[in-house]
């Protein structure tokens, strides 16, 4: 797997970015200190000037890869969900039994990430307590509809989607295979969060994890079929 992924470009849609940021040594670096920058000092105290200073560039060279830094964490976040996504299919791809294949997705979508060294620019680890700590702010807005026909989302339901098709295969008989689909990953975001900042609020812990939680919801609301 680890030699597949060095070899693998996440596609993201290009109406993110002006210039791909993969695409030159500066737009690696940009995405690079703007993953480090925004987990250090947060997205509303983050500014494309802060990060011109840090990488030692003009601001006006960061326009010309994003229009503005809401644009910039859509980025962050597709890059994020379409990493995660080839993590799932290439851990589930062999597993023909039903159960064992929803188990293994549910692990990898809701585990502790850890640092993928296939790509060198990118910080996997401080990427999701971005995503944990900040994606809610990439689609409440008031443009989040244009914004979903436009394709900006198209990477997080599409790997939803892939969850819910593992649940309809498990129990094609239970009646909220999108809901659950979807409480699970982002209910696994809001676990992370509340464990960090809440944690009278949730029941997870330094022994009981989220994975144990949303593998614990999903097992007891569905009824595999015979062959599963």
């Amino acid at each position: 797997m680890e030699r597949l992924m060095h070899s693998i470009k996440i596609g993201i849609n290009n109406k993110l970015y002006v210039k791909d940021p993969e695409s030159s040594d500066l737009g690696k670096r940009i995405i690079e200190q703007s993953i480090l920058m925004i987990d250090e000092m947060g997205f509303e105290s983050f500014t494309f000037r802060k990060l011109g200073d840090r990488i030692k560039s003009n601001e006006s060279s960061i326009y010309r890869y994003f229009e503005n830094k809401h644009k910039l964490l859509l980025y962050l976040a597709s890059w994020y969900w379409g990493w995660l996504e080839y993590k799932m299919v290439f851990a589930t791809n062999g597993i023909s039994n039903a159960s064992e294949k929803l188990r293994k997705a549910i692990e990898i979508l809701t585990q502790t990430v850890e640092e993928d060294v296939s790509f060198s620019h990118i910080n996997e680890v401080l990427l999701n307590k971005i995503v944990i700590n900040e994606y809610s702010k990439s689609y409440l807005t008031k443009e989040v509809d244009q914004e979903n026909k436009d394709g900006y989302f198209v990477i997080y339901k599409r790997l939803i989607n892939r969850l819910y098709e593992m649940i309809v295969a498990l129990d094609p008989t239970y009646p909220y295979p999108s809901s659950l689909a979807s409480t699970i990953l982002e209910g696994s975001l809001h676990q992370y969060f509340l464990r960090e900042h809440f944690p009278m609020l949730t029941d997870c812990n330094e022994k009981i994890t989220p994975t144990d939680y949303f593998m614990d919801l999903a097992f007891r609301a569905l009824k595999p079929t015979n062959h599963a």
